[in-house]
């Protein structure tokens, strides 16, 4: 957790807890004012506010100097957490005495929600602010050691690079002696390296120019071979394009055949149906007038088969020969 964020949680939860505080309070002052005032003297009675103020102040010294004990890490001992509960345990008593003297369980309930919030609120939020600071003074630790590592391993590195400097003037010195002693034995082996430098250059030259030829054989093969090859593939292709035309026409005669025997059999299967003992839905009337078209049946069998009148067979057998007029003719029917 970065510091930002710390401090921003270390804002809610101190906001939140004086924000419970300061209502608590304030609802305890207003809620105990009035107890005080029945069971003090007349003459003493704007002393009545005291007691609650006096309660809550406790609640508010033991709440902000444990805020300051859990961020310096400390701790108060027992007192402070006797202090905090004996004021929570009065103000308890206080806001829920008027109700309990009236045995009103709903009002004790409803006024021991402030004061056991405020209980619950101080305990948590001094937990809370302990295992921040725990969590705060661990990322310290962690980041102290981190840089101490960090320390360290730069000293090592310079330590490193000041070996390693030492070692490479030493090496530096050691190569110039033997150059040193080599530059009389390289003076001697220029001119046996130059001459057969030139040697190998020449059967170098010689090499090149016989790879070049072959290279040139093995291209005009390998362009006689591909040339060889697309003809052959070209021819292949023909061939599967021809194979593959004439499966594929097969196979439509095929399917178009078996479209039509299946047509057959659906529209022999609707017209043995005989006559139609009512009015058949729209949908399956329309089919039966199909079949019965297809079966070159009269206008009025294919009215009796599916029940509908001689005037709508008539407009559907319309459309099924000229479907553009179709429309015009439905409209006449149903008028």
């Amino acid at each position: 957790m970065s510091g930002v964020q710390t401090r921003s949680a270390e804002r809610a939860l101190s906001g939140g807890t004086w924000l419970i505080v300061c209502g608590a309070m304030l609802y305890s002052i207003l809620t105990v004012t009035p107890l005080m005032a029945k069971h003090t003297a007349a003459q003493w009675g704007w002393t009545a506010p005291i007691l609650p103020l006096v309660v809550d102040a406790a609640v508010v010294i033991v709440v902000k100097l444990d805020d300051v004990l859990a961020r310096l890490g400390g701790h108060g001992g027992r007192w402070p957490m006797v202090l905090r509960w004996m004021t929570g345990l009065m103000t308890l008593a206080l806001n829920t005495a008027d109700s309990a003297l009236k045995k009103d369980l709903v009002g004790v309930a409803v006024h021991s929600v402030a004061p056991l919030l405020l209980i619950v609120t101080a305990e948590t939020s001094l937990a809370y602010r302990r295992a921040i600071a725990a969590a705060v003074t661990a990322v310290e630790e962690q980041r102290r050691a981190e840089r101490e590592r960090r320390e360290q391993a730069a000293r090592e590195r310079e330590e490193a690079a000041r070996r390693q400097a030492r070692e490479e003037r030493e090496h530096a010195a050691a190569l110039a002696r033997e150059q040193r002693e080599h530059e009389a034995a390289l003076a001697r082996e220029q001119a046996e390296r130059e001459e057969r430098h030139r040697r190998e250059e020449r059967e170098q030259e010689a090499a090149r120019q016989a790879a070049e030829r072959a290279e040139r054989e093995r291209r005009e093969r390998e362009r006689e071979q591909r040339e060889q090859e697309r003809e052959q593939r070209e021819r292949d292709a023909t061939a599967r394009r021809a194979r593959e035309q004439a499966e594929r026409e097969a196979r439509e005669r095929r399917e178009q055949q078996a479209r039509e025997e299946r047509a057959e059999r659906e529209r022999a299967a609707l017209l043995e149906r005989g006559p139609a003992d009512g009015k058949l839905p729209e949908g399956e009337a329309r089919q039966i007038v199909a079949a019965a078209f297809g079966a070159g049946l009269p206008v009025r069998s294919a009215a009796e088969l599916c029940g509908w009148s001689v005037g709508w067979v008539s407009a559907r057998y319309a459309e099924h020969r000229d479907p553009g007029a179709g429309g015009a003719e439905l409209a006449i029917a149903s008028r």
